[in-house]
């Protein structure tokens, strides 16, 4: 049966959905990964959408979602990707969490946004090789 792995932040428009498209190319049937954020976008950041693009990576059908119960409840591993809102941040909802603490693509230039893409690759690298140990 396939671990369910959680990606959380506030709007659930980039860094988080960024994360599940790494995590679902690389990460194999082993796993199912999910993307939600406690005050969720009505849409995908458009340049995170471009940046994966440049990469192969296709976000077009991925949507935000509003983190619920049952998406805790049903994650083997949370990952918080940073928090600005404190108010909102994920963490306070969610307990045995791996925090990243990644800058939020909101409102950066694209070269910005590519270093965070870049930085989210690595992180689920790291993350997919420590579950197969």
């Amino acid at each position: 049966m396939p671990k369910n792995i959680l990606f959380v932040c506030v709007e659930n428009a980039g860094r988080s959905q960024m994360a599940e498209a790494f995590f679902k190319k690389y990460a194999g049937d082993k796993f199912d990964a999910v993307s939600a954020g406690t005050s969720p976008s009505f849409k995908l950041n458009p340049l995170a959408i471009q940046v994966m693009k440049e990469i192969g990576i296709d976000m077009t059908a991925q949507f935000p979602k509003e983190l619920s119960d049952s998406m805790i409840t049903n994650s083997s591993k949370t990952v918080n990707m940073g928090c600005m809102d404190k108010e909102s941040c994920p963490t306070l909802f969610v307990n045995d969490v791996l925090d990243w603490n990644i800058s939020d693509p909101k409102e950066k230039s694209i070269e910005q946004v590519r270093i965070i893409r870049d930085q989210i690759k690595h992180k689920i690298l790291i993350l997919i090789d420590s579950f197969e140990k």
